[in-house]
């Protein structure tokens, strides 16, 4: 009987503990907090409403990169000035369940609200579907101020345009039903113009779109992890790269009515 008790231990404790197994990486059985968003847009829209200057933080690419995103979290709630923060996506690397519920709860710790855009990587296996339950729908819009952010799925390589990305169905409603308080616009995407991710069959267009928006500031992105500040289309409208977690730093850009800055904070 002695001898057996090893392997009795071990049924007895994969019995007791049937509720902390996964049983497959890819399913949507979904444990803690769904539809982030929800809850965080209408919090950043309220932080923001009625102010002339917004100041916001951009992290991306934090793929497997737990404790640099921890440490920029830590340095973000160390300032009182951050009123809310955009992840640039690729949340995950493998479009793993797990990857997504623990970059939530890294992120949970912010002390201001946060979005996540939908990178290339999110896309895998189930994880575009992960991500619509745990954060929301893949493009999105919200106001702080006077300032409208459109945050665009750009992925387009990750479904062999076999449906719209870019979504230009949300981006021309976007614009029809542009809220009268909003007379500036930030575009914000993971895969920007150009890059062999996004459709660049449609690249011209796309930004002759973007152009039709109330007074385009500027646009960010992340997936290339480095910095990148570039006129992509030589009429005057800033792309923005955000480095990856990885490399230790993000950005802060402050906007005001007349302008706008950004701020390469190392952590």
């Amino acid at each position: 009987m002695i001898k057996h008790f090893p392997i009795l231990l071990l049924l007895s404790i994969l019995v007791e503990g049937c509720d902390y197994i996964e049983y497959h990486p890819y399913d949507l059985d979904i444990a803690g907090e769904e539809n982030i968003h929800a809850k965080n847009i209408p919090l950043i829209e309220e932080r923001c409403e009625g102010r002339e200057t917004i100041r916001f933080a951009m992290i991306s690419d934090t793929q497997r990169h737990y404790d640099e995103t921890e440490a920029a979290i830590a340095s973000i709630n160390s300032r009182d000035d951050i009123d809310f923060v955009i992840n640039g996506g690729d949340v995950s690397d493998f479009g793993l369940k797990r990857e997504f519920t623990w970059m939530r709860d890294i992120m949970n710790k912010l002390t201001v609200p946060y979005v996540c855009l939908l990178g290339n990587h999110d896309c895998q296996g189930t994880g575009e579907e992960v991500f619509k339950r745990v954060f929301g729908p893949e493009n999105f819009a919200f106001v702080t101020g006077n300032i409208r952010f459109i945050c665009l799925n750009t992925n387009a390589m990750e479904y062999d345009y076999s449906r719209p990305v870019p979504d230009f169905r949300f981006i021309d409603d976007q614009l029809r039903n542009t809220p009268e308080e909003a007379t500036r616009t930030i575009f914000a995407m993971h895969v920007r113009p150009g890059e062999f991710q996004f459709n660049n069959n449609v690249a011209k267009f796309f930004e002759y779109c973007v152009q039709q928006f109330p007074d385009p500031i500027f646009c960010i992105f992340g997936h290339e992890h480095h910095w990148i500040a570039e006129d992509l289309f030589q009429d005057g409208l800033m792309y923005y790269g955000c480095p990856s977690i990885e490399k230790r730093n993000y950005l802060v850009f402050t906007v005001t009515p007349e302008n706008y800055s950004y701020e390469m904070v190392d952590f």
